[in-house]
This record gives structure tokens, C-alpha cells and sequence, in this order.
């Protein structure tokens, strides 16, 4: 015993990955079954393996969760079939072979199938094998077959829209890069998985087709072996030759069978994730105390007429109404604990006196919504709104360099019900409807065909859109319509809103910690700045500056290092904002552009230029005529959704005295054109004008 343990312990048998050995064994030892006779007893060991591996797979495709937990199957699908193929040839060997010797020549295994079926009729038991051919080859696996054609098929057209679903996820803040890249993975797999499906389940049909073609050439074979070759009378070789027959074509085909019926629950299944198939099954088919109610009745009506079997139908009758009566009873329950008022709280004594308690301070953030979208905020039902808020809040904090306020969320009962509104520092700044139980399908841009549902603006960005029924989510991604949930257009909304007044949100509060951060990784520079030579006041100022024009402030290293070196000659707010932004041009080039060295902007034209060069004053643009004025406003907003069109980032390139008045003047009217100024470009990337503004002017 230790010499075989030690010979089991050796290295050479520890370091073999005999896991990834398993399936070329497997292919190696179907090749031998094809081509070595195999005796009697070992037939019998395979056709049990066989047997037993079917059922595996069938108990693993029922208590899967979703299809894509056993995205080998179609592999596996195509490896039992060849399992199933080699043992036909290998007893159909054994079968003409020595079939002539009894009933057992092909094993135990065979001859007791052949005899559980036939019994005693040979017509019985090739019409009872006729049966399981029809019912595995047109039924199940045409069925299954056609459904996983079907579900590659609409997979493969829903993945530009699932596409675009996770893109809006991750700009929302909603998932981060890991998730967004794991669910484009999963969207991949999912593909791969239905189309080898569709391609896999013409094996089980080729298998049922083999199997009736093998039956036919095994009973025709050994009737002619054993009538010309063994001498055996016509009445003897059809007992022999027709039991092996049948009972070999039926131990092959019940696995084949088993597999169909995997093939078939795994494409149909249609469930969430977390719930097997059968206790999908039970909740939604024994859910309904009316639908039992009315089986029950049903069938003590049938269970009364004469002739009927009275017992067994009025046995089920009784059944149902009970199952009918328990699930009615517990809707009852659910229904009165959810009414039950709750528990009034201690009754203190009113108080008519004004306190301090009376002055409620506003919010910096706040969101109030209707009551019907109560349930996206309500911690008790695990409200998927307020994971949204969180998510944004955090990734808010990872791209644009600090942590906004919380965002208070109440009910307002003054709002419609689907209404929600957005108030910074007690002000609305954005608001919007919002229904809860549908999907928002937002067109991108360029289609031109329609979904059914309620049309609408996407409340972020304004794009056009659709209010529809969760059902209709696959024909509308399939069309190109980005789909999203009822909790995403809300936060996707806040984020937006967020990001537009991200300036405002910053106090000094927020700029203190931000100080206090940085003291932790670099305290000599922060003691050496602010305070001392840059108050914390023109500090904010500085900071909200630069996020009220969409720069973002994580580099605060480089921001304090600058403001070190240009606080000894100016402490003006606007002037150290230019400061900063030079030395942070290279971010706010990548932030607008990308990381390509060409920047296409839009640039002044030279007589506009100089006009305005003269007619502006430091950092003032009320001296510019009016009429002129209006020509830039317009012809800005012109040019910019030309560059939108394009694809380009809208930006503007100025001179850097004309920078500050011109970003003023345009803000309205063009909201999303950035102005940059000539200081702001890196020394690395070149200048590509696309676009003149006040060439028409």
C-alpha cells in the first residue's frame, strides 16, 4: 500500500493537468469504439456511462440559473452525440457479429432493453421505438433547434443597442470601466453561445436520423447473417436479430432523448438571474388562486358526468381548490399587514414658542419626486435611485477632483405623480417626468422608425424619445434606440445637472477639505500657499472658475505649484485662473480632444479679431456694439453645432486677453462651445481651423 501511494504521489502523476487531458481522451476512446470489437460486459459499462452522463447534463440544464452558466453545451451537445454514434457502431459490430449466439450477445444492458419493450410483440416494440424517433426528432429537437436560430438571431441584432445601454451606464456613473467591460463581455458571450446552439442542435437531428437508418440496417443485416450465414431458421433469426435491434436503437436513444430535452430547456429558458427553472415554474404557474379556482371547477363538472372516472377528476378538483383557497387566504394576509396603520408615535405637548429649531437650513442639493417614484427612493424597498445617487457621487469625485454635497431626496406631493425636480441651494435648476415600470428609448440620432409609446425629450440632453412597455425593449434596441430604465433617466439627469453647476456646488467647506487632502501628500506646499499667500477665499474662487468653464480640478498639485509662482505679483481671481489653466493646458486639451495631437477648433476671423482686440477692455465685453454682439452670439451657436456635427469637440481659439470676455459672452447662447485661448494649446499639438467665425459677419 505505501509503494502505491507513493506511486500516485510521484511528480510526474501530480503535475499532469489531467482535467485538460479529459477531453482528449474522451475524442481518443470514441475513435477506439469505432474501430476495436469491444467485448459484451464492457458494452454494457459504456452504454450505463452513457446513460448517466445524459442525465447529468439534464439535472445541470434545470437547475441552472441562465443559459450562459452552461455556455459548454453545445460542445457537450456535440461530444455526447458522438458518444451515442461510436456505441451504435460498436454494438451493431457486436450485433451481426455474434448475434446469432442469444440475445445476449451485445451485453445485458441491450437485451433488457429489447425485452422491457418488445414484450413478446416484435410489432409493439419497432412501433413504440418509431415513436421515440418522432417525438425526439420532429418535436424536440426541431423545436429547439428553431428557437436558438431565432434567439442568435434577435442577439445578434440587439447588441448595438445592449451596446450603447452600458455606454450610457458608465457616463452616467451607473457602472465603472471593470463592470462595463465584464457586461460587453457577457453581451459577446451570449452571441457565441446561440449561435453555436443554432449550429449544435443539427446533431441531435442527424443523431435521430442515424438511429432509425442504423435500425433498419442492423434488422435487415442479421436477418441475412443469420439466415445465409449461421443457417438459423427465418422464425429464430427475427426472435434474435429484432430484440438485439430494439434494444440497442432504444439504449441509444433515450440518452439521445435526455440530451434533446437539455437542448430544449436551456434555449427556452427565459427567467431572472438567481432563480432555477423550478421554482421559476412554480411561482408564476401555482401563483394565481383564480386560475386554480376556475381549474377546479372545471373539473368537478366533468368529474360529475356519468361515465366519467368521477374519482380521479373530483381527487384534482378537490386539489386545486385547496392550493386555490391556501394562496387566497395568503394574498389576504399580505394585503391587510400592508394596510395595517402604522404605530403613532408618543404625542409630546405643542409648543407655540419660536425657537432656532423653527429656521430649516436649505440644501445644497436636493431632488423632491412625485409619489409614484416614491419607490425608486425608498430605502425599505431598496430603491435603485439611490444607488444611482451614490454611484454618481463617487465617480463625480473620481473625474472632477472633489466630493459634492449629498443629495437630499423628499417627496412632494404638490409635483405630478411621475414629476421629479432637481433644486440647487433651494433654487430649481432642472426637473422632468419620469415613469416608473417603463423604459425611456432614446434615439441617438438618424432613426427614422417608431416604437410605440409616448413621446418625449431625453430631460438631459433633449434628444428626442419614447416612453414604452418593457416588452417592447428588444424591438426598439433592435431599431438603434438606446433603452434605459426609469431610475437611469433620473440620475442620468442629476449627473448632467451636477456636472453643468459643478462650480456653484463647490463652498468652502468643500475647498477646505480639498486643502486639508492635498496637506496630507505634499503639507509643506500647502502650508507655504494657503493660507499665506493665497487666501482660501480666492482659493474657491480660483477653483469654481475653473469648473464653471469644465475644467477639472484633480491636479490640484499643479494648480497650488502654479499659484505659488504667480501669487507674489497678482492675487485677481480671473487672472490666476489664466495662470492655472496654461499650466494645466495639456489636461484641458485631452479632456476636448482626446489624446489625438490635432486640435480642430473654430478661430476668429482677423478683422473680427482686431475689432474686438480694440473694443474690449480687460476682461470686459460691455464696450462691444450691441449689433456686433449679436452677430457673435449667433454665429458662434452657428459654428458650433457645425463642429457638433462633424463629430468635433465645439472650440473656440482666441487670443488670451479675449479669452475671459468672449467665454462670458458666448456662455448663454452657446453653451457647449469651450473657449481656449492661444496660452492654453500644448506646444506638442497643432492647430487644424475647420471652422471662421465673423467671415460672414
Amino acid at each position: 500500500m505505501n509503494g502505491l501511494a507513493a506511486a500516485f504521489n510521484h511528480p510526474f502523476i501530480t503535475a499532469v493537468p489531467w482535467r485538460q487531458l479529459a477531453l482528449p481522451l474522451l475524442a481518443f476512446m470514441v475513435l477506439v469504439m469505432m474501430i476495436i470489437p469491444l467485448p459484451p460486459f464492457l458494452l454494457d459499462l459504456l452504454f450505463t456511462f452513457n446513460i448517466a452522463v445524459s442525465l447529468i447534463v439534464l439535472m445541470v440544464a434545470v437547475y441552472n440559473k441562465r443559459p450562459l452558466d452552461f455556455a459548454a453545451f453545445p460542445t457537450v451537445l456535440l461530444l455526447t452525440t458522438l458518444l451515442r454514434l461510436s456505441l451504435n457502431v460498436a454494438s451493431t459490430r457486436a450485433v451481426l457479429a455474434d448475434g446469432h449466439t442469444g440475445p445476449d450477445a451485445a451485453g445485458k444492458v441491450i437485451e433488457s432493453f429489447g425485452h422491457f419493450v418488445i414484450g413478446g410483440s416484435f410489432a409493439v416494440g419497432i412501433i413504440v421505438f418509431a415513436i421515440l424517433v418522432v417525438i425526439n426528432f420532429v418535436v424536440i429537437t426541431k423545436g429547439a433547434g428553431r428557437i436558438a436560430e431565432v434567439a442568435a438571431r434577435f442577439t445578434l441584432d440587439a447588441m448595438p443597442g445592449k451596446q450603447m445601454a452600458i455606454d450610457a451606464d458608465l457616463n452616467a456613473g451607473i457602472i465603472n470601466d471593470k463592470e462595463a467591460k465584464q457586461r460587453r463581455a457577457e453581451i459577446a458571450q451570449e452571441a457565441d453561445f446561440y449561435g453555436a446552439m443554432d449550429g449544435a442542435s443539427k446533431y441531435v437531428r442527424g443523431d435521430a436520423v442515424a438511429g432509425i437508418l442504423i435500425l433498419f440496417i442492423n434488422i435487415i443485416g442479421g436477418l441475412a447473417i443469420g439466415t445465409l450465414t449461421h443457417n438459423l431458421p427465418l422464425a429464430q433469426a427475427v426472435e434474435t436479430y429484432v430484440l438485439l435491434t430494439i434494444g440497442d436503437g432504444l439504449v441509444a436513444m433515450i440518452p439521445g432523448l435526455v440530451i434533446s430535452i437539455a437542448a430544449g430547456l436551456i434555449v427556452s429558458r427565459v427567467g431572472k438571474d438567481g432563480e432555477d427553472l423550478g421554482g421559476q415554474m412554480m411561482r408564476q404557474v401555482f401563483s394565481m388562486p383564480r386560475a386554480l379556482g376556475i381549474t377546479a371547477a372545471i373539473l368537478g363538472i366533468l368529474g360529475v358526468i356519468p361515465g366519467m372516472p368521477w374519482f380521479v377528476f373530483l381527487l384534482f378538483a378537490a386539489a386545486c381548490a385547496y392550493a386555490a383557497w391556501v394562496l387566497h387566504q395568503k394574498a389576504q394576509r399580505a394585503i391587510a399587514a400592508a394596510q395595517a396603520p402604522a404605530p403613532a408615535p408618543a404625542q409630546t405637548a405643542p409648543s407655540n414658542e419660536a425657537s432656532w429649531d423653527d429656521i430649516v437650513p436649505v440644501d445644497q442639493l436636493g431632488l423632491e419626486v412625485g409619489y409614484r417614484l416614491i419607490p425608486l427612493v425608498d430605502k425599505a424597498q431598496d430603491g435603485e435611485l439611490l444607488k444611482r445617487i451614490k454611484a454618481i457621487r463617487k465617480k463625480f469625485a473620481q473625474e472632477i477632483g472633489f466630493l459634492p454635497p449629498p443629495v437630499h431626496i423628499r417627496d412632494n406631493l404638490e409635483l405630478k405623480p411621475s414629476q421629479y425636480r432637481v433644486l440647487l441651494k433651494g433654487v430649481v435648476v432642472g426637473e422632468g417626468e419620469a415613469f416608473n415600470g417603463m423604459q425611456l428609448a432614446i434615439n441617438p440620432g438618424g432613426i427614422t422608425q417608431t416604437v410605440p409609446g409616448t413621446p418625449t425629450k431625453d430631460p438631459a440632453f433633449g434628444l428626442p424619445a419614447v416612453w414604452i412597455e418593457p416588452r417592447t425593449r428588444d424591438a426598439a434596441q433592435v431599431l438603434g434606440y438606446t433603452v434605459v430604465d426609469c431610475a437611469t433617466v433620473v440620475a442620468t439627469h442629476v449627473n448632467h445637472l451636477i456636472l453643468s453647476h459643478a462650480g456653484q456646488l463647490l463652498g468652502r467647506n468643500e475647498t477646505q477639505a480639498l486643502v486639508d487632502h492635498l496637506a496630507k501628500l505634499a503639507p509643506k506646499l500647502t502650508d507655504d500657499v494657503v493660507p499665506k499667500l493665497i487666501p482660501l477665499s480666492t482659493l474657491r474662487r480660483v477653483l469654481a472658475n475653473l469648473l464653471d468653464e469644465g475644467v477639472h480640478i484633480r491636479d490640484m498639485r499643479t494648480i497650488i505649484e502654479t499659484l505659488a509662482d504667480v501669487a507674489q505679483r497678482t492675487t485677481d481671481p480671473h487672472e490666476l485662473t489664466a495662470h492655472v489653466r496654461a499650466a494645466l493646458r495639456a489636461s484641458i486639451t485631452q479632456t476636448l480632444f482626446g489624446p489625438t495631437k490635432e486640435l480642430s477648433v473654430i478661430a476668429l476671423d482677423p478683422e473680427l479679431e482686431r475689432v474686438l482686440a480694440g473694443s474690449v477692455g480687460q476682461g470686459d465685453a460691455a464696450a462691444v456694439e450691441p449689433g456686433l454682439v449679436d452677430l457673435i452670439q449667433r454665429g458662434a451657436a452657428a459654428a458650433s453645432q457645425r463642429q457638433e456635427d462633424m463629430g468635433l469637440a465645439p472650440t473656440l481659439l482666441v487670443p488670451d486677453k479675449l479669452r475671459v470676455p468672449l467665454s462670458r459672452l458666448l456662455k448663454r447662447t452657446a453653451p457647449r462651445l469651450r473657449v481656449l485661448s492661444h496660452a492654453e494649446v500644448p506646444e506638442t499639438s497643432t492647430i487644424r481651423v475647420s471652422t471662421v467665425l465673423g467671415g460672414a459677419t
